[in-house]
């Protein structure tokens, strides 16, 4: 049965689209601008300002993070779907948390891998460490993305909606292809269980399996900067391999390395 906001969420949905936002973005507004549409329960046709400046001010944040993307969810259908011309409505972000990226040491990784039996999953881990892509990178990624005679991964439209690439390692190319072999995946190189991708979920999932409850795939990432900063990769070479549009975002590493930190005369 259709309720009072399917179609104001269709529209919404049709318009990220037009904006070309990323799928896991769409996913994380669409779901914040429905819980705020039933807390409402209102027609959108019956929305004032005072709907939106009352959610927001009540609303327990459980981070800035989330609420900087309840914020940006809410202000999308306040002004790009609703067409709202007078901003009565606060929608001025929290400060930005500072915060050093937590990495997992190469060590454990390492051990935690080879003993993973399932080679799904150990493939999954290894290619994320081995290249630092994302979660969503990884669970977009296609078979055919994946290039053997120049030892080369194009990972296409990431954030920023840019392509970039990353190079193959022949460890990781042997371990893809004995994987290709077991699972024979179909255009996405990592298939679900009831999706033809593999989900963020799951992902983040296997993580915590295998290297700990207190760990997730972003940090692979992090691991995978931080090692190649400490074993004399050139900051600007990480950047590109990272995807990063700024060296001040690259930057951040430094500040994790002990490599780096090794390096200072202390005076005492």
């Amino acid at each position: 049965m259709n309720t009072k906001y399917d179609e104001i969420l269709k529209i919404y949905t049709q318009k990220l689209k037009y904006f070309h936002y990323a799928e896991r973005t769409i996913e994380i507004y669409i779901h914040y601008t429905k819980q705020f549409l039933k807390s409402v329960d209102k027609y959108h046709q019956h929305l004032v300002s005072s709907d939106f400046s009352n959610y927001l001010i009540n609303y327990k944040f459980s981070s800035i993070s989330q609420q900087n993307q309840i914020i940006n969810a809410i202000k999308f259908l306040y002004e790009k779907i609703l067409d709202k011309k007078y901003n009565k409505v606060d929608f001025q972000r929290p400060r930005k948390e500072k915060r050093l990226p937590q990495i997992i040491s190469h060590e454990h990784i390492i051990s935690s891998i080879s003993k993973i039996t399932n080679i799904k999953h150990r493939a999954i881990i290894s290619l994320t460490y081995s290249t630092g892509m994302r979660v969503s990178e990884i669970c977009n990624l296609k078979i055919s993305d994946i290039d053997s005679n120049r030892m080369i991964i194009t990972i296409r439209q990431a954030e920023g909606r840019k392509d970039r690439i990353a190079p193959l390692s022949q460890g990781i190319l042997e371990l893809l292809r004995s994987y290709f072999r077991k699972y024979k995946p179909e255009k996405y190189l990592f298939n679900g269980q009831f999706e033809l991708r593999y989900s963020h979920k799951s992902c983040n999932e296997i993580v915590k399996k295998y290297l700990g409850k207190d760990f997730h795939m972003h940090q692979l990432r992090h691991s995978f900067a931080t090692y190649l900063l400490e074993h004399g990769t050139d900051l600007r070479y990480i950047q590109a391999l990272l995807g990063h549009s700024s060296s001040k975002t690259t930057e951040i590493y430094t500040h994790v390395s002990t490599g780096y930190l090794n390096k200072v005369a202390l005076p005492i």
